[in-house]
């Protein structure tokens, strides 16, 4: 009993340890992106690290040819990463590491023919502008090989006079093309495709709409290096300059999808620790942090982004937890029928940002909530929606994520804690969906066991409020056993949704700190959970992403 008690203290005081680090970083900690890096690289290449970035991408080629995650997920990072080497191949010297490029390109563009130019090719899966940036990658390779046909490149004799890559369906050229027209007759955006700038090329550049915040460009490196221009990188007097070294720096060349995000890692560590119920030392400085965020329409994730329903839901539902709450009546702009769009015209809704929004509503129903009567209709509403929305195998989907597990975890918590009774079912069928795709190893995810997939699996199982049979308590300990495995934190696959696949490393690390608090708090569980081996080397202090 005194090693599982060991284990709770543990755990529990690896929390004061994240809200510290997590206070002190304006940024966020967030995985370096195939898809950003190769995007400065094309475009910003005067910017300092140049060269680590090269390295990065060379590094991170997959055996097969490809970057990025399985199936239709490797399609952007792929494009983005054999683009920038095939155009950093013109200014390299024939030396040094140009005969590694040459061989790195020469199979990403085998990948992409293979997957791009065939009568199936890989269906795209629903990340930011996706749309947009695949035909806009498609057509800059294109004609990077129309230069080759020009100007030869030894190495890359199989491409020259060859056939072009085609895009595949769900690839919108049109509206790409609509979207440069609009930039070049001098007409501004909407607000979110500034995140994604930098699709639009040269076109781009200057572009007098854009207003940069904090010097960066939509909360974009890629963005941000897109409409500064090379020009201006090189000159190195514009505060933009100084915000993309900064962010450079953070990894020594390579750069996330986006930042900063400090605002979206506060609210969801917050909202995970306290949803959960772990002590959570007050914070005063964090809590100031996310009431700052809030202007008339709700909580943006970073500068340059602008108000969404999911950061604002979860802000608001953090907030109430800490005993700091504010009245959620701003997402009400978002309500569309019976659900809550994440922003104006968005092509899909999510899932989980309306798990999020019920939470929000439920967490300030207090019996003074002025109209309080329209809330509980928009619960009553949102109960119904998240239950259609369950598939029948019992899991749930969302566009913010690769896996159905955190969309079912955010779900399904979400129905447990304000669903009553209505909700009941969909839950119970959530739990039996957990209890039946464990891997063998007391694992769970989509194509491989990972720590974060089996930190949602564990909290499902904890905090559905379902009868806890053996087979539960059993699956939950056999879960622990994985999460607890000497080399557990050692690096956590990309599974969120951008631009292409990210990890928001703090989230992951509270949202695995919250299945093991839960679960080691429950005597019938700490019982069955197997010591790792090596004694207690894989703490729950340790789950951290690889930096």
């Amino acid at each position: 009993m005194a090693v599982r008690n060991n284990w709770v203290a543990k755990t529990t005081n690896s929390v004061p340890s994240l809200l510290g680090e997590m206070y002190s970083d304006h940024h966020g900690e967030f995985s370096p992106s195939v898809y950003e890096t190769g995007r400065l690289v094309t475009r910003a290449p005067s910017l300092r690290g140049h060269q680590a970035r090269l390295r990065f991408l060379l590094n991170r080629q997959r055996p097969d040819g490809g970057w990025g995650g399985p199936a239709g997920y490797g399609i952007v990072p792929t494009l983005s990463a054999t683009e920038a080497l095939l155009n950093a191949l013109r200014k390299l010297p024939d030396r040094g590491n140009y005969h590694d490029v040459v061989k790195t390109v020469d199979r990403g563009l085998r990948w992409l023919f293979d997957r791009l130019n065939t009568g199936d090719p890989p269906q795209l899966p629903d990340t930011v502008a996706v749309e947009i940036v695949v035909p806009g990658l498609i057509a800059e390779i294109n004609a990077q090989l129309d230069r080759l046909d020009a100007e030869p490149i030894t190495g890359l004799g199989r491409w020259h006079g060859g056939p072009r890559l085609l895009p595949p369906h769900g690839a919108n050229v049109e509206l790409l093309d609509r979207l440069r027209a609009m930039v070049r007759a001098g007409q501004p955006l909407p607000t979110k495709l500034v995140h994604s700038l930098e699709v639009l090329g040269d076109a781009a550049e200057g572009a007098p709409f854009v207003e940069p915040e904090r010097g960066c460009v939509g909360c974009s490196p890629a963005a941000t290096a897109t409409w500064l221009g090379d020009r201006a990188v090189r000159a190195g007097r514009h505060r933009c300059v100084r915000y993309l070294d900064a962010v450079q720096r953070r990894r020594g060349g390579p750069v996330p999808v986006a930042a900063p995000l400090a605002v979206f890692e506060r609210a969801w560590v917050l909202a995970s620790l306290r949803g959960a119920g772990l002590t959570v030392p007050r914070h005063n400085g964090l809590v100031r942090s996310l009431h700052a965020a809030f202007g008339e329409h709700g909580v943006a994730g970073g500068p340059g982004l602008p108000p969404d329903v999911d950061d604002t839901a979860t802000a608001l539902y953090a907030l109430a937890l800490l005993g700091s709450p504010r009245r959620p009546d701003c997402l009400w702009e978002y309500q569309n029928d019976r659900y809550f769009m994440c922003y104006p015209a968005e092509r899909t809704p999510s899932t989980t940002a309306n798990a999020h929004v019920l939470q929000a509503f439920g967490a300030n129903l207090g019996p003074d909530l002025p109209q309080r009567d329209r809330y509980l209709d928009a619960i009553g509403l949102l109960i119904g929606w998240l239950c259609d929305g369950q598939r029948p195998d019992g899991s749930w989907r969302d566009k913010w994520h690769a896996s159905p597990y955190y969309a079912t975890a955010c779900c399904a918590i979400a129905l447990a804690e304000y669903g009553g009774a209505a909700a009941a079912g969909a839950v119970r069928r959530a739990v039996r969906w957990v209890l039946d795709t464990q891997r063998p190893d007391g694992s769970w995810g989509r194509w491989a066991g990972t720590d974060e997939e089996t930190a949602y699996a564990v909290q499902i199982l904890m905090r559905g409020r379902t009868r806890p049979t053996d087979a539960l308590l059993r699956a939950v300990a056999r879960g622990c056993g994985f999460l607890r495995r000497p080399n557990a934190g050692a690096e956590h696959p990309p599974l969120w949704h951008d631009k292409d696949l990210y990890t928001p490393g703090r989230i992951v690390r509270a949202e695995t700190l919250v299945a093991l608090r839960l679960a080691l708090a429950n005597p019938r569980v700490a019982a069955r959970i197997p010591r790792p081996r090596g004694g207690l080397r894989a703490d729950p202090d340790r789950v951290r992403t690889a930096r």
